[in-house]
């Protein structure tokens, strides 16, 4: 008796020319050569951190190549600038994310609730902080806003009879964390006005017409309908954040002390001031690391929060 002709499924002599048949698709040599330099471009600066990592290695001294094991790494970790440094990475992600997440949701809520002459513009306005390079927004704070003598805040200050503050010297990192929250709000506009636009108008009209208010339509149906949206902005925005630098660089290079070094600038720090790659190299995988610890609870959270949806 031919198992065959009664189970086609037990015939495996038709599966096996399929699956030989999606190797040689030309998709594959197309994208292969993409794969693979994307591969070599990965690959080759990481091996060569682990290796800096791993051995001792100054800039004064190219010369000295010894084999250190995990010195570099237990030497930054025991740094007196790490701490403060993880301390303020871990304020400036927070603090930019709390921001962009209560403001954004807030600023396109009001833009969708509302009708109004020159809303487009408006849009494009909200939105165009984002396009703008970060060390120029950083010197735009730094020379127009911030400054003691000729800035924006030093003005409005003596207009009210009241002594002008050095925000980058007192606040350094509260200035940071304005200068940064300026430029990734437009982000989370973008992305969470987009997702407005998507919200079902009979569910509000339904919901208006059964009593509820701005408010409780507000958190019953639209904060649900952005969780999504606020999920990928958060991980978006703090896989970025992680490594903000140009910002700190322009404005307080890392000052006064350790009061806006971040773990970027620490490691910038280490490597071209005071020349101690591999101590540097040691800095980069540990960050790289916490980045994605954070990324992957990122991704789980958006995936519990899309099978909870689905």
């Amino acid at each position: 008796m031919n198992t065959s002709a009664v189970n086609p499924r037990l015939d495996t002599s038709s599966q096996q020319p399929q699956a030989k048949r999606r190797w040689v698709k030309p998709g594959w040599f197309l994208v292969s050569p993409s794969v693979l330099l994307l591969l070599v471009w990965m690959i080759v600066p990481l091996g060569m951190t682990i290796y800096f990592s791993l051995i001792r290695y100054s800039l004064l001294n190219p010369g000295e190549n010894e084999f250190v094991g995990l010195e570099n790494f237990t030497y930054f970790i025991t740094d007196s600038g790490f701490i403060p440094g993880a301390t303020n990475t871990l304020l400036l992600v927070g603090s930019v994310l709390a921001i962009s997440v209560i403001l954004g949701v807030l600023i396109s809520a009001l833009l969708e609730a509302s009708e109004f002459f020159g809303r487009g513009i408006v849009r494009v306005l909200l939105i165009s902080p984002f396009f703008v390079m970060p060390t120029v927004s950083a010197l735009i704070w730094k020379n127009l806003i911030f400054h003691p003598v000729s800035g924006i805040l030093a003005a409005i200050w003596k207009f009210f009879g009241a002594q002008p503050v050095d925000w980058l010297a007192h606040f350094p990192l509260l200035s940071i964390i304005i200068i940064v929250s300026w430029q990734w709000l437009p982000f989370a506009i973008l992305i969470l006005m987009t997702a407005m636009q998507s919200l079902d108008q009979e569910q509000k009209e339904a919901a208006r017409l059964d009593g509820a208010g701005p408010l409780a339509i507000f958190w019953y149906l639209t904060l649900p309908h952005l969780a999504r949206p606020i999920a990928v902005v958060i991980m978006i925005e703090t896989i970025f954040l992680l490594s903000v630098f140009a910002e700190i660089f322009t404005t307080t290079n890392g000052g006064p002390g350790y009061a806006s070094t971040n773990l970027a600038y620490l490691i910038y720090n280490q490597a071209l001031l005071q020349f101690d790659v591999g101590m540097a190299s040691a800095g980069g995988l540990i960050a790289v690391v916490i980045a994605n610890i954070a990324a992957i609870i990122l991704i789980r959270m958006i995936g519990k929060n899309l099978t909870d949806k689905s």
